[in-house]
């Protein structure tokens, strides 16, 4: 009985580990994206602010 209970236990904590690596992966990979178009997203960003201008008419 008890060596099913510390088996049971064992699954548990390999669960636990197995969801903590698949996010940490996860966010690594998501951090290195957001690192790689960070100048590409400044860059558009400055053509957004550049574009962004009001025309006003006088009627």
């Amino acid at each position: 009985m008890s060596e099913e209970v510390q088996q049971n236990d064992r699954f548990w904590l390999y669960v636990g580990i197995t969801v903590f690596v698949i996010v940490t992966g996860i966010l690594l990979i998501k951090q290195s994206e957001n690192e790689k178009f960070a100048p590409i997203k400044q860059q558009v960003e400055e053509e957004n602010a550049q574009l962004n201008i009001r025309v006003l008419k006088n009627y």
